[in-house]
This record gives C-alpha cells, sequence and structure tokens, in this order.
C-alpha cells in the first residue's frame, strides 16, 4: 500500500508540472492591417502575418493556449510549442487575420476588451493619434486641467500641418528618443498623462480634445473593434478562441483592488453570456510587471480563469506562474526578420 501511496503522489505530481512542458513560447500580436501610421506599433501587414504563420508551421508547432503542455515532452523536443494571442479586440483580427489563421491552420487566442465591442469609440491612444498627428489645424494653445494639476503647450507654427507633413513622419513611433515636431512630443505627454487614468475621467479629457481639435470622437473604419456578432463569427469554427482583457483597457495597479475585480470578473460574464461558454483565459492591459499586482492576480484567479499572460519576455517553462505567462511582443517584421527573431526565442 505504502509504495502504491508513493506512486499516486508521484504520478499526481508528474501530472501538474507537465501542465506546462518546457520550452514553449507564446507570441503577441495586436493587430494585422496595413496603416499609413502606426506610432504605437501594433499592427503587422497581411503580407508579413502570412509570412510568419508559414514560419509558425515549418519550424514549430502552433498550439491553443488552452492545450498549451498537454502533450508529451518527446513530442515537444522534436518540435517547440508555440501560441498565437493577440490582444484588444480589433475587427481586422476577424477580417484579416483569421481568414490567414484558417489558411495555415493555426490556432489563436484573442483577448478581448468588452467595453468597446459594438462601441463607436477609438482606443484611446488611437483617438490621440487620430487628434494629433493627422493632417488637420490645431489651435495655438492647448491648456489642459488633469487630476488638479495644469499643463499648457503651444504649437506656434505647427498651427496648420499638410498632407505632405503627414506623410513625411508617418513612420514615427514611440520607440524612437526624438520628437520630430512639437505635435510628436504633445502627443507623447499626453500618452502618458492619460496612461494611469481610469477610463471614465480618460474619455472625459479626449472629448475635451476632440472639441479643442475641432473634430468628432466617432471611430475610423480602418481602427474599428468587434461588434458582438463579429466576435461569435471569431470564434466560429474553434481555431480562435476568445479571452478576457478587461472591460475599459485600464492600468489594473491603478485602481483599487474593487475597482479591479469588477473590470475583471464583468468581463468575463460580459462574454460567457455572448458566447455561451466558459471564458477560461485573460490578459492583463499592457502586461507589463507594474501594470498589475499581487492582488490582480488573485482576483484573475478567484474570478475563476485558469491561465492569464502578461507581457513580458520570457519562455514558458516548467513549473511557471500559470496567472502570469510571458509573451514575445510581435512586431511589422518580414518573414526573413521573424525567423532570426523566432530562432532567437526558441534558443533562449
Amino acid at each position: 500500500m505504502k509504495i502504491r501511496g508513493v506512486w499516486r503522489i508521484r504520478h499526481i505530481a508528474r501530472r501538474f508540472t507537465n501542465l506546462i512542458v518546457p520550452p514553449a513560447i507564446i507570441l503577441l500580436y495586436h493587430r494585422v492591417v496595413d496603416l499609413r501610421a502606426d506610432p504605437q506599433l501594433l499592427c503587422v501587414t497581411p503580407k508579413h502575418f502570412a509570412e510568419h504563420l508559414e514560419i509558425l508551421r515549418k519550424w514549430c508547432r502552433p498550439t491553443p493556449l488552452k492545450k498549451l503542455g498537454d502533450s508529451s515532452p518527446k513530442e515537444n523536443r522534436l518540435r517547440r510549442e508555440v501560441v498565437v494571442t493577440f490582444d484588444d479586440g480589433y475587427r481586422d483580427n476577424l477580417i484579416n487575420a483569421k481568414p490567414l489563421l484558417e489558411r495555415y491552420d493555426v490556432p489563436a487566442t484573442v483577448f478581448v476588451t468588452t467595453g468597446y465591442l459594438g462601441s463607436n469609440r477609438e482606443f484611446w491612444y488611437d483617438d490621440l493619434e487620430r487628434i494629433f498627428l493627422h493632417p488637420r489645424p490645431l489651435p495655438e494653445r492647448l491648456r489642459l486641467k488633469v487630476n488638479e494639476r495644469c499643463y499648457e503647450w503651444r504649437l506656434d507654427s505647427e498651427i496648420g500641418w499638410s498632407e505632405e507633413a503627414y506623410r513625411s513622419f508617418s513612420e514615427w513611433n514611440v520607440l524612437q528618443k526624438d520628437n520630430p515636431t512639437v505635435r510628436h512630443s504633445l502627443y507623447r505627454s499626453l500618452f502618458e498623462i492619460l496612461h494611469p487614468l481610469p477610463d471614465g475621467d480618460r474619455q472625459k479629457i479626449l472629448e475635451k480634445l476632440a472639441r479643442w481639435a475641432g473634430t468628432d470622437t466617432l471611430h475610423r473604419q480602418t481602427h474599428c473593434t468587434l461588434l458582438p456578432e463579429e466576435l461569435i463569427q471569431l470564434a466560429d469554427g474553434g481555431l480562435v478562441e476568445i479571452g478576457s482583457h478587461t472591460i475599459s483597457h485600464p492600468v489594473l495597479s491603478a485602481l483599487s483592488v474593487a475597482a479591479q475585480v469588477d473590470e475583471i470578473s464583468r468581463s468575463k460574464s460580459h462574454l460567457e453570456e455572448l458566447l455561451g461558454h466558459p471564458v477560461n483565459s485573460f490578459a492583463y492591459p499592457f502586461g507589463g510587471r507594474s501594470h498589475y499586482t499581487e492582488q490582480t492576480v488573485a482576483a484573475v484567479r478567484q474570478a475563476g480563469f485558469t491561465l492569464a499572460c502578461s507581457n513580458f519576455a520570457g519562455v514558458v517553462h516548467r513549473g511557471i506562474d500559470r496567472w502570469q505567462l510571458p509573451r514575445f511582443l510581435v512586431r511589422d517584421w518580414d518573414g526573413d526578420e521573424f525567423a532570426r527573431r523566432l530562432k532567437s526565442w526558441l534558443d533562449a
């Protein structure tokens, strides 16, 4: 009996540790679309995404997130497991990404921000890009009060901005250290100011900025989020799993614990109501180590999620915390560059 008892304990332990068999990697995408400007580097063109999928199918074993680690260690040594994920819930995940996923038979998980489902709003960082970096005249001065602190900027000679100027700076992005114009400096400063704010406060400021700029707050067709019925289409067929990405995409660590629980649990309930089945995976908005806390992780577990993804680089290995899975962020690289990056991640 003692031997059988020891064997049983070892068997259970083996099953638990093999929930995720090392080494595996999770990739993080946001959008599959070709835009003229992408200051946050969220977009991968359909052409490049197809190249990525072809390489993944050749070199790796694309695996659904929910099945990560289900295979035997022997299978993993032959081909490394790789998981494809998307954050936010843009419509192009359905229009552009899903057909390519189907062509190459690569499963994926899309983490959806439920407050934007069927909304006529753009994500707030897209709003900033539309207001400040597009070719439209702006007032000479901007005054803004946020959390009792007053800010003021002057645009001076950049009140007007031509289509030619817009095109000349269209490849600028936030990873570049320089700000080629006052508008770019203003865009970067406002991003940092709005980033930690609760959604309600952020939206009020964006509405003020839109009125100041003389533009509306309606979304562009190129920046639409999913409609509820499109969410169902995205999940149809089972190749794409739907996960939660909160209600409003806040920095969770900036919210009270009660507000975090609300963002996490209500997003799960909303998705389950729409889809008619449990939603088990979650991704922390922004996902850096400073963007959530131990209390956040506890809230995710208590809400009933079986795993959660972060946004810091790392290999998924045996014994890793299933509620803080690392991911490698993918940019708009061509096939050769993606292959080079993928090899470095697989060799890590």
